[in-house]
């Protein structure tokens, strides 16, 4: 990746932001059972505690503390949203950039099963696999990435289409290379900017819904996350305890994804020459 691009990410200031709440929220994630006195599913002794210097959030309805279960489950948050983005991001670059190379009818049906997948709400797809089983960790990512991939195969296709006709990757197909090296010695390069935005933007998408799927009942229960906090949360709405339990989690997963979007508008705003020179 050219060095010129990510200065111009480091001079925004929105980007600069979402980067340093990003790399903080890592941080606390990694070093989460140095950082929490209690392990998340440890009891406590005590139950809908008050915040203090003990328990910094308080305590729940089984005595487990709370602030301890809001460091593990940003593990849970990023683990889940690194692993879709990942993915989808090769889903996307796979299909993508086939359909682009090959055309024909290949091309006519892979986009067609993109469009097909982009027209289906991704709740239903959610809630109908949620009815043959318990989406575990694992399950969670593949069928996120499944909802996620089909938007950026479109815009790879549409890169590769005006990449092909380049000089180099012409002069590669002359020789006789297949479509794997090209993907991976002309494609994948070119196009490196944009597969980082669409990695953004895919792990932003991936933390919020993993959190609507978890709050919606759609996981495993046994997974602490971000997203079963507040579902758990809003049993207990008549108390007092939504105030420590449940806002700083809501709090937890508004940050990081409104830091992936500053993070990924850096990206476009400097993956886009027009919008570059509007801003300075």
């Amino acid at each position: 990746m050219h060095i010129s691009y990510w200065k111009n990410i480091r001079q925004d200031r929105f980007g600069n932001l979402g980067l340093i709440v990003v790399i903080i929220i890592i941080a606390l994630a990694i070093f989460a059972p140095l950082i929490a006195r209690f392990r998340p599913s440890t009891y406590t002794g005590v139950i809908f505690r008050s915040p203090s210097l003990k328990y910094i959030l308080g305590t729940n309805d089984v005595g487990q503390d709370i602030w301890s279960r809001l460091l593990y489950g940003a593990r849970t948050s990023l683990f889940v949203g690194f692993g879709v983005g990942i993915f989808s991001a090769f889903l996307s670059m796979l299909v993508g950039g086939t359909a682009a190379l090959f055309g024909g009818i290949y091309d006519q049906i892979a986009m067609r099963f993109v469009d097909a997948i982009l027209v289906i709400p991704p709740i239903i797809i959610a809630v109908l696999v949620a009815t043959y089983l318990r989406p575990n960790m694992f399950v969670l990512i593949l069928l996120l990435s499944f909802i996620i991939w089909p938007g950026g195969a479109r815009i790879i296709r549409a890169q590769t289409l005006s990449l092909k006709e380049r000089q180099h990757i012409l002069a590669s197909k002359t020789f006789g290379a297949n479509w794997i090296h090209l993907i991976l010695k002309h494609v994948v390069p070119d196009l490196g900017p944009i597969l980082i935005a669409i990695l953004i933007t895919d792990i932003r998408r991936a933390i919020f819904m993993e959190a609507g799927l978890s709050f919606l009942g759609i996981s495993d229960p046994t997974m602490i996350s971000w997203g079963t906090m507040i579902q758990h949360a809003l049993q207990f709405s008549y108390l007092e305890v939504w105030k420590w339990w449940l806002l700083p989690a809501g709090f937890a997963i508004s940050l990081t994804v409104v830091s992936f979007t500053f993070i990924g508008y850096a990206m476009e705003t400097t993956l886009n020459p027009l919008l570059l020179k509007n801003n300075e």
